[in-house]
């Protein structure tokens, strides 16, 4: 196999691997025994999951996170010379979508190291795709600000952006404050903006759903500790 780095999604909940995975990302995945992950437990609970028959002993994994220092990342680096198929599998979805391996793809190209990227899903794509909202104009912003007043700025600047631009905002939040955040929105923002939630994607009790936002205050919702990526359009 030759040497790459190989960017190879990961589920998105206790899916079934065959709803969104090809067969391909298997076969690749198979014969790679050089990790770089994000979490080393995740990681291998994917590994087991869809290739039961794979040695977890025989996995070298390496740690690239949110804490990883720059000298962490030259050691990291380094791995290249071994000229060896190296794989790098994000917590949940795409690595180097709103992930850290994004530091590691770029030391690559930097290294004429050839970079392969996998099919797999995406939450905020799939949201997107779900939400009836503008799809040719769009912005990830991440995780809002935690402060009442920052995350409230935050999200009227969002609502701003939408309506003069035509554009799709598109943010997430950790899953205990999902329930929160809703509120927040629906206080900050104008009550036909329309929102769209999607929760729990690829999954047995997925959940997506775009009304305005005079319509989410009426609804009894609850996403907490739901993985969940929100949308927001204004016209």
């Amino acid at each position: 196999m030759k040497t790459a780095l190989y960017l190879i999604p990961n589920l998105l909940g206790n899916d079934d691997a065959k709803r969104t995975l090809p067969d391909f990302n298997l076969a690749i995945l198979n014969q790679i025994q050089l990790f770089v992950v994000e979490n080393e437990k995740s990681a291998r609970k994917f590994i087991k999951t869809v290739l039961p028959e794979k040695k977890q002993s025989e996995l070298e994994i390496h740690i690239l996170d949110k804490n990883t220092t720059g000298a962490g990342l030259f050691e990291l680096a380094s791995l290249f010379k071994r000229e060896e198929p190296i794989g790098i599998i994000s917590e949940a979805g795409l690595p180097a979508v709103a992930d850290p391996g994004s530091r590691l793809v770029k030391l690559a190209h930097e290294s004429g190291i050839q970079v392969v990227p996998l099919i797999g899903p995406s939450s905020i794509l799939l949201a997107l795709m779900a939400s009836g909202m503008n799809g040719q104009n769009f912005a990830f912003h991440g995780y809002l600000p935690i402060d009442k007043l920052e995350r409230k700025k935050a999200i009227q600047k969002l609502e701003a952006e939408s309506r003069k631009n035509n554009s799709t905002q598109i943010f997430m939040e950790t899953p205990y404050r999902n329930n929160q955040l809703l509120e927040d929105l629906v206080k900050s923002c104008h009550p036909n903006t329309q929102l769209c939630v999607a929760a729990n994607l690829t999954m047995d009790d997925e959940f997506i759903l775009t009304d305005s936002l005079k319509n989410w205050a009426k609804k009894k919702t609850d996403f907490h500790k739901k993985p969940a990526i929100f949308l927001l359009e204004s016209n």
